[in-house]
Parts: C-alpha cells; sequence; structure tokens
C-alpha cells in the first residue's frame, strides 16, 4: 500500500512540474516570437483588438458598439456597448442583441443610428448601423471608411483624395488571400490618420 502511495504522490509532481513547464515554455515562445500580440496588440491609443469609442468628427468611427442609443451614460449608470437589453436595471456591455427584425426597439435604435450619421454628413452603411456580435469589433469595411470621408475631410482640412489613399494603404487583404473579406481596423486608421494631421 505504501508503494502505491508513494508511486501516486510522485506521479503527480511530475505531473504538476510537466503542466508549470509545458505553460511557461508556452508563454517564452509566444513572447519571444509573437511578442506584439501576445501583449494584447497594445498600441499607443489602445489595442487593435477592441473597438474603441470615437466620438470626434476628426477620427473615422467603428461599428455603433458605444454609439447612438448604444453609448454609455455614467451619469445613468449605463455602461454602453452592444446590447441594449435591460438586466437589473443596467444595460449589457457585450454580447448580441438578439433583437429580430421585428423588433420595434432594433428599428428604434437603427433610426437613431441613421439620424446620428447623418447629422454628421454621412450616408451610412448598413455596418455602421448594425452592431457587431461581440460588441467589441475593431474592424469596418474599405466602404465603411469611404462613407466617412466627407465627415473627416470637413473637420480636419484633409482632403477626400488624401484619406482615400490612407484608406487604400490601410486596407488589409483577405486571410491566406482567399479567406473573409478586406478589412480595416479603425485604430490603426486613425494612428496613421493623426500623422497626417
Amino acid at each position: 500500500m505504501l508503494t502505491h502511495l508513494r508511486r501516486s504522490v510522485i506521479l503527480g509532481l511530475l505531473l504538476i512540474v510537466f503542466t508549470f513547464a509545458y505553460a511557461l515554455a508556452g508563454t517564452g515562445v509566444s513572447q519571444l516570437f509573437f511578442g506584439h500580440q501576445a501583449n494584447g496588440s497594445i498600441t499607443s491609443a489602445g489595442s487593435t483588438l477592441i473597438g474603441q469609442n470615437w466620438t470626434s468628427n476628426s477620427f473615422f468611427h467603428g461599428r455603433p458598439d458605444d454609439t447612438g442609443p448604444y453609448a454609455a451614460d455614467p451619469k445613468k449608470d449605463v455602461a454602453g456597448g452592444d446590447n441594449p437589453l435591460v438586466a437589473n436595471g443596467v444595460s449589457g456591455e457585450s454580447g448580441a442583441t438578439n433583437l429580430g427584425p421585428r423588433s420595434k426597439v432594433l428599428v428604434a435604435d437603427t433610426k437613431q443610428l441613421v439620424a446620428y450619421w447623418h447629422a454628421r454628413g454621412v450616408n451610412p452603411t448598413p455596418d455602421l448601423v448594425t452592431t457587431s456580435g461581440s460588441g467589441y469589433d475593431p474592424d469596418i469595411t474599405p466602404d465603411d471608411a469611404l462613407v466617412q470621408i466627407p465627415m473627416v475631410s470637413k473637420a480636419t482640412g484633409i482632403s477626400p483624395e488624401r484619406l482615400q489613399a490612407l484608406i487604400a494603404q490601410e486596407t488589409q487583404g483577405l486571410e491566406l488571400g482567399f479567406l473573409g473579406t478586406r478589412y480595416i481596423d479603425v485604430l490603426q486608421l486613425n494612428e496613421a490618420l493623426a500623422k497626417l494631421q
């Protein structure tokens, strides 16, 4: 019986050592070869993996995860984000809204977002008035950026042609040349825009 107990303890200790060694090796390799990604893809203005809340007309805006009817309002204890459903008096922070196409709330929110964009001189694309599934989408399509050129050009004084060239420069291609769609990380686009100003 003592032999079995000793074997069990030794095996348990070996497995614990191998588990920690594997985790440390994985962390070391990721830091060595993929340091930027392993540390959250942080830039001077935030993470390129999480959508930012752009409110100034001097910058390109992302999807409406914290815009219009979804905007955060600390005075009302509303966290903002993608989910307009209310639980315990506070709106959700992330996740799909689960509002169907016949939902009066969805129609009202969408109309409010369309008005939000029209007030800025933008004829919005469908993506600019619909939220992402997670509430943290950092990317927009090139068309989403192109329709915002009049707003950004008016606010910054940068010519539409230069903004079009910037959008083309910041557009990411298809993954592996055939997967997904072309996209632009809004944070990276706005960092490049800030360098132009």
